[in-house]
């Protein structure tokens, strides 16, 4: 059986919740893009952070890597929304790579 064919039966065994977010999840990576996320020069020295605030991506995947929970997180930040934190998990395994990159250099003495 080929992958599309085995990738189609797991599809219609999702939910439609589950499906809509696999959609989003693969139109981001086509489009490289995430919505609710946004680099803006001369904010946060022009790193990823979370629509409309001033909170990085880097951040919030330090903080989780360090335990913090979801709703941790929610308390911490009383602005976020649980869909900021899709938007930046979603951010982060598309471009891990630079994520890392600035957690290393904001934890840097």
């Amino acid at each position: 059986m080929s992958t599309l064919l085995e990738v189609e039966k797991q599809l219609a065994a999702l939910s439609p919740r589950d499906r809509a977010e696999l959609v989003q999840r693969v139109t981001c990576e086509l489009a490289g893009t995430v919505p609710g996320i946004e680099s803006t020069p001369g904010v946060c020295g022009g790193e990823a952070c979370i629509a409309g605030t001033r909170i990085p991506v880097w951040l919030l995947e330090r903080a989780r890597q360090l335990g913090s929970s979801e709703a941790d997180l929610l308390r911490a930040y009383s602005t976020l929304r649980a869909q900021d934190l899709v938007n930046a998990w979603t951010y982060v395994r598309m471009h891990g790579d630079e994520i890392e990159q600035q957690i290393r250099e904001n934890e840097e003495p």
